[in-house]
């Protein structure tokens, strides 16, 4: 009997980017993701696929899907406002080459190009891994992370400048975590749960997203209550993101009872036990550009061996079991 109100995605806190909402903003990934945006509060969205219908001239990589003629020039289409990335698409090199497009346009890539915009249009990227564990012997998958990291690269090879992002939601931001402790606060208010909630156990398989973020998220805590007692301390940048106060407008919810929250890292995905735990001075860091590598982080307060001791441990320490 889990509900969808118990459950968060990558994506989900972008239901609470309501300034993007009405505008038009290009949705790219696998699956229905037109209806995910919808979903999400997007009124005005254009799919990769359809922006590649409108204009066919665009994507040339593959051969045989470049037009045998030119085609007539587009009319009516909507300027792109905003690109949303959802997860890693199937055909790479038309995700990256009419995002860019987009990018270098300002939003009318069926325009003369101009001078190239910058700042460029707002970027919203959910989900960061690198790499991920699949049923392959080779250990790990190519994530979003890595598509991401190719469209960084190929922008500030073409234009010598920075890709910035308006968001980076999804593990190990902290915008999903705090996100997460404003879901859980609600469920227990529902459950009519009096006692204040203390500590989160965020559990997990990879130590470069999910140990790493629940780490920073447990800084972001204990920075936040350092604040709530000096008044005008400023937080460590890392820590405390102002992407998560200023669009999820929870600066009223600052008195949060939550003080800590736990990191249990599992061996049943990326992370293997028997592997053992690289030194510091061998780890390399898998975590998103925009994230400094600090290893303390990818240190777990717990391992265990799979989610059911997970949460046994977690009763164990609130003295449930």
């Amino acid at each position: 009997q889990v509900s969808p109100e118990q459950v968060i995605l990558s994506h989900s806190p972008l239901q609470l980017f309501s300034q993007f909402h009405q505008k038009c903003m290009l949705v790219a990934g696998q699956g229905p993701v037109e209806e995910i945006a919808h979903n999400l509060g997007f009124k005005h969205v254009v799919t990769i696929e359809a922006l590649r219908k409108a204009y066919p001239l665009l994507d040339m990589v593959d051969q045989s899907r470049r037009p045998k003629e030119v085609p007539p020039p587009t009319t009516g289409f909507p300027t792109i406002e905003g690109v949303i990335l959802f997860g890693e698409p199937v055909r790479w090199e038309t995700s990256l080459q009419l995002i860019t497009d987009v990018l270098l346009s300002n939003g009318n890539p069926g325009a003369e190009p101009q001078d190239v915009p910058y700042p460029h249009l707002p970027v919203l990227a959910c989900n960061m891994d690198l790499l991920w564990m699949a049923e392959a012997k080779m250990p790990s998958r190519f994530g979003h992370g890595t598509f991401l990291l190719c469209l960084e690269d190929i922008y500030k090879k073409v234009t010598g400048r920075e890709l910035k992002y308006e968001a980076l939601i999804g593990k190990p931001s902290t915008v999903t975590y705090r996100y997460a402790e404003y879901l859980i606060r609600q469920q227990a208010e529902k459950q009519g749960w009096k006692a204040p909630i203390r500590r989160l156990y965020a559990v997990g398989d990879n130590p470069m997203s999910d140990v790493y973020g629940a780490n920073l998220y447990n800084n972001y805590l204990k920075s936040a209550q350092q604040n709530q007692v000096r008044a005008g301390v400023k937080r460590n940048p890392q820590a405390a993101s102002s992407q998560t106060e200023d669009y999820l407008d929870l600066r009223k919810d600052c008195n949060s009872s939550v003080e800590s929250c736990d990191s249990i890292l599992v061996c049943t995905g990326v992370y293997r036990h028997d592997d053992g735990v690289p030194s510091k001075t061998e780890q390399v860091f898998h975590g998103h550009r925009d994230f400094c590598f600090d290893p303390s982080l990818v240190e777990a307060s717990y391992i265990v061996q799979d989610v059911n001791d997970a949460v046994q441990l977690a009763f164990k320490k609130e003295n449930w079991s």
